[in-house]
Formats: C-alpha cells, sequence, structure tokens
C-alpha cells in the first residue's frame, strides 16, 4: 500500500535534495573517519545503485575544481576578475575533445586560432570585414546561438588525459582589456568631479556645493565599474555553453566530427546557406 505522505510526483528540485539526503543517510551508516579512498567510494556508490564510471567522473570533477583560485585584490573584488575559467571532465580522449572545441568556437564564437598545439589551444578574437559579416548574418537567423564570447581577448584550452577514458578540459578567458576600459571610465569620471569641485572652491562656493561634483563622480565611476560583471557572468556561461558541447561531443570518434572550417567564402556562402534555410535542421 502507498504511503499517503509519499507525493504522487516527484519534481527535479525535490529529486536533487531526496537523493542528496538519502546519500547522506547511507554514508551516514559507515565509518567515514578522515576521510575515504576512491575504492570506497566506488563501493559505496554500488550499494546505491549508482554506476562506477559515473563516481569516477564526478570524482575527477571534483579534484579539478578545488584547484581553483578566488578573486584576490581590490579590482577583482570591486569590479571583476581579467579571467574567468570553466573547468570538466569529459568522458572520451584528448583528440575528441580538442576537434570539439575547434569546430564549437568556429561555428558559435567570433574567435579564430591563435595557436594550437597538443593539449593547448589559444582562440584571439575576430576582426575585421570577416567578424562584421558574421555579426550581421547573425541577426537574420533568430533561433541561432548568439556570440557571448566577444569581450574575450583570448580564450586558452588545456586538454589534459587522465585515467583510461577520460579527459581534463580547462577553458580561461582574458577579460583584461574590457576591465581596463572600465575602471578607466570610471577613473575619468572621478577626475572629472575632482577637478570640477576644484573649480568651485576656487570660486568660494558653500563646502556642500563644492562637494557635490565629487560625490557625483564617484557615483557614476561605481555604476560603470557594476556593468562589467555581466560581461563576466556572460563570458562564463560562453565557456561552460562549450563544455557542455564538449562533453556530449568528445565520446564520439573522430571521423564523426565535423570537419574545421575554411576561409571567408566558406564561411559567408555556409551563413547565407543557414540563413536563407529556416526548414533545414541544425
Amino acid at each position: 500500500m502507498t504511503d499517503p505522505r509519499v507525493p504522487a510526483r516527484v519534481d527535479r528540485a525535490a529529486l536533487e535534495r531526496i537523493l542528496q539526503r538519502a546519500a547522506e543517510l547511507q554514508a551516514a551508516e559507515h565509518d567515514i573517519g578522515d576521510g575515504l579512498m576512491p575504492d570506497d567510494v566506488l563501493a559505496l556508490g554500488k550499494e546505491v545503485g549508482i554506476p562506477a564510471q559515473y563516481l569516477r567522473q564526478a570524482m575527477l570533477e571534483d579534484q579539478s575544481r578545488s584547484g581553483l583560485q578566488e578573486p584576490s585584490g581590490l579590482a577583482d573584488e570591486t569590479v571583476g576578475p581579467t579571467e574567468v575559467t570553466a573547468v570538466r571532465v569529459v568522458r572520451g580522449g584528448q583528440e575528441g575533445a580538442e576537434r570539439a572545441l575547434l569546430d564549437w568556437m568556429q561555428k558559435n564564437e567570433l574567435l579564430v586560432v591563435q595557436r594550437h598545439q597538443p593539449g593547448r589551444i589559444t582562440w584571439e578574437r575576430m576582426a575585421g570585414m570577416q567578424a562584421a559579416m558574421r555579426r550581421g548574418l547573425s541577426t537574420l537567423d533568430a533561433r541561432r546561438a548568439k556570440f557571448v564570447l566577444d569581450r574575450a581577448d583570448l580564450v586558452r584550452a588545456t586538454v589534459t588525459p587522465l585515467e583510461d577514458g577520460y579527459a581534463h578540459v580547462s577553458l580561461t578567458a582574458s577579460l583584461r582589456r574590457a576591465r581596463g576600459g572600465f575602471i578607466g571610465g570610471s577613473a575619468t569620471l572621478g577626475g572629472a568631479g575632482v577637478v570640477g569641485s576644484g573649480v568651485l572652491v576656487a570660486l568660494n562656493a558653500v563646502w556642500f556645493v563644492a562637494l557635490a561634483p565629487v560625490a557625483t563622480g564617484v557615483l557614476l565611476g561605481w555604476v560603470v565599474t557594476r556593468r562589467f560583471r555581466p560581461i563576466v557572468d556572460r563570458t562564463l556561461l560562453g565557456l561552460e555553453r562549450a563544455l557542455d558541447y564538449v562533453e556530449g561531443a568528445a565520446v564520439k570518434p573522430a571521423h564523426d566530427l565535423p570537419p574545421r572550417g575554411a576561409g571567408l567564402l566558406e564561411l559567408v556562402t555556409g551563413e547565407l546557406r543557414k540563413a536563407l534555410s529556416p526548414g533545414r535542421p541544425r
């Protein structure tokens, strides 16, 4: 007989809470002490029906995340970091992960390969006619994913083989130029406020009137710097989006992945074909 206190349907959020609590109850029955060995974790997962491959992947991801650096410095805390990093442990080999990254960046971001070595790829921002052409053609197709790494100066990828069948993929985007622009704009507004207050002081203005330009400049400068944080969040979304693609494509053999693109002519014809064929599946 069904327990009336148990709901008939369980949504995703409730499912995550239930599974987490069930895992805590299961782990409480074992003497963990200072920690568990990987084999103990696999054995514990086997008791609750979690496949070993998922546990290994989760352990590798947890180890990789523990090495992320926290923001440091006043500028990082008040404005935002100059670099954004996302990591993922994917099933598959190094070659498949690299080809998937190259394919994604070429098709979905305004980036071009700057340097490619085994295990390391660097992209730089696309410029000139090719970038303008792709921006214009992307507006013709509302269903197509938009470019979200367009504010990054450089994007670096590191693909490291782990144990058999897994690879660690790290993506880092540099936002140094974008942050410098926001800090420069904020400093300009603050400096203008100081100059304005100096002029008013020279004219023997009342003190609260003389301080008004400084206060206004500081306030406007703060507003300008706060606009950088959404760029950081959007860049992180772009990195995670690329890793989502790699996670699904890295398990494919190399001959199943799309070939690398060619030059500007092929780019223009390909974009026009996609934009003018709305019924064509993506």
